[in-house]
């Protein structure tokens, strides 16, 4: 059998009962627990022989790799009322390592100032006639993690291609991004220190602090701007992957011996070329719980004119002016929604191969 987190966390359950506290245990025990009969149980009729299946519950925590099938295909799901027919943005707005120790201690603060940042420098921006001069809007998704699982904070944000100005004005932007990439960089830079400085958790009398600030200041923040989506559909496409991600899926972990863990990842450093890492038990679950956020953190947010404010109504408007096509889906309630996803996680019975909707 294949090795999973869920196993290794098994085999090492002293160790994560002993040095765990808070919520990285309570995630733990979510995902000991996850498809066990601690979870709950139902069972499922085939319609056709008649077989009876069990099946044990999710944990449902987002940081479980078993449970993020279903609400990945329901949130993107609903993203599709909210893309139009125009050109989109990747880009990748990460926060120095120096920054890490205060990321640890303060997770919730500094990703949090993250976002902010992060939509203050764009919304700013855009709305400069020098740039733009329009109302943008973009989602921003949180990734903590590098490819190794080492503490690597940063933000994918999709942003459209263009911006409204006024109720029914809509203006295209450039076909290469319309935001110099230094000018985001320096921005973001000096905007994320100032907030850092004004707020309640940091000390700014601490020399430790003192020095962090300042190599932050000395050094350039990177900023990346990927090629733009070749259309909607490659956004949803891209939202469908990144959304709902954990630190490290089942499928990259290669071998679980002698106190060992294997598991592939992909060098960016070296042409991205795919290597193997292995790392102790003790370490490989230390990595893995740098990435729990915050109890009720979202790692998910909507700006611009994708906020939540009369966000309906306004993009109605704006799909008029963007000549973006209404779909028949676009006015499905949650419950509809998740009927329809549901249909791609039907259980198949394994005396017969038919599926098996019935639950009872």
């Amino acid at each position: 059998m294949s090795p999973t987190i869920q196993s290794i966390l098994k085999a090492n359950r002293k160790y994560c009962d002993d040095y765990l506290f808070g919520r990285n245990k309570l995630v733990f025990q979510h995902l000991l627990n996850c498809k066990t009969i601690k979870c709950g149980m139902n069972s499922t009729r085939c319609e056709n022989c008649g077989e009876h299946v069990t099946h044990y519950n999710s944990c449902r925590d987002r940081h479980c790799p078993q449970c993020q099938a279903i609400p990945r295909e329901v949130w993107n799901f609903k993203q599709r009322a909210q893309v139009l027919n125009i050109q989109y943005f990747h880009v990748v707005f990460t926060l120095p390592h120096e920054l890490n120790e205060l990321v640890l201690i303060h997770p919730k603060e500094m990703y949090d100032l993250l976002f902010d940042t992060v939509a203050e420098t764009l919304n700013e921006l855009s709305e400069d006639d020098k740039y733009l001069g329009a109302q943008i809007g973009f989602t921003s998704v949180l990734h903590t993690w590098g490819q190794n699982l080492s503490l690597h904070p940063h933000l994918h944000v999709i942003v459209s291609g263009g911006g409204h100005k006024g109720k029914v004005t809509w203006i295209d932007s450039k076909k290469n991004f319309f935001l110099p990439v230094r000018v985001l960089s320096k921005k973001f830079r000096g905007k994320y220190l100032d907030k850092l400085r004004e707020s309640d958790f940091f000390d700014n009398d601490d020399g430790f602090n003192k020095e962090i600030i300042n190599s932050c200041y000395r050094k350039d923040w990177v900023v990346y701007c990927k090629e733009p989506f070749k259309d909607p559909e490659a956004v949803i496409k891209y939202l469908s992957r990144y959304t709902h991600r954990i630190a490290i899926s089942n499928g990259r972990i290669l071998k679980h011996e002698d106190h060992q863990v294997t598991f592939r990842y992909k060098d960016y450093k070296d042409n991205n070329k795919i290597k193997e890492m292995t790392l102790d038990e003790e370490e490989f679950i230390r990595r893995f719980f740098l990435h729990v956020l915050p109890k009720g953190f979202s790692r998910i947010r909507h700006y611009g004119f994708l906020s939540n404010s009369n966000k309906k109504a306004r993009l109605a408007i704006l799909k008029k002016i963007t000549n973006t096509p209404i779909l028949p889906s676009d006015d499905l309630c949650d419950k509809e929604i998740i009927k329809m996803v549901m249909k791609k996680f039907d259980y198949v019975c394994p005396h017969c191969h038919c599926a098996m909707h019935k639950r009872e």
